[in-house]
């Protein structure tokens, strides 16, 4: 089984979703991923951020993400933690200016 861990900017936070899939979606300039791998629960030890990101993403079959927010997909060995990262003003990520048409205020 094929394992990607994908990084991608929402909200002004870093999430970081291990999953099976990853394809180019059917709309263009989006990237679909799909079979969301989370820990399984009924380990001792709990982690919080990734309780967060199973409860958010529960009953999603695919996620389907603008291409201009993602900022890496990896192929691993094994999943690793899910979790959300919060960036910061030394960071040298930051989200894609977006291309969304907005008028001149004189137009």
């Amino acid at each position: 089984m094929n394992i990607f861990r994908i990084s991608f900017i929402n909200q002004g936070k870093v999430y970081q979703l291990h999953a099976e899939s990853v394809h180019q979606a059917d709309m263009y300039g989006f990237v679909t991923i799909s079979g969301l791998i989370f820990g399984e629960t009924t380990s001792l030890v709990v982690d919080p951020a990734e309780e967060k990101l199973q409860s958010e993403f529960s009953g999603v079959k695919q996620v389907t993400i603008p291409m201009h927010s993602i900022i890496r997909i990896d192929e691993v060995e094994k999943r690793g933690q899910n979790k959300i990262l919060e960036l910061d003003a030394n960071t040298n990520v930051s989200a894609f200016p977006s291309g969304l048409y907005t008028p001149d205020k004189n137009s």
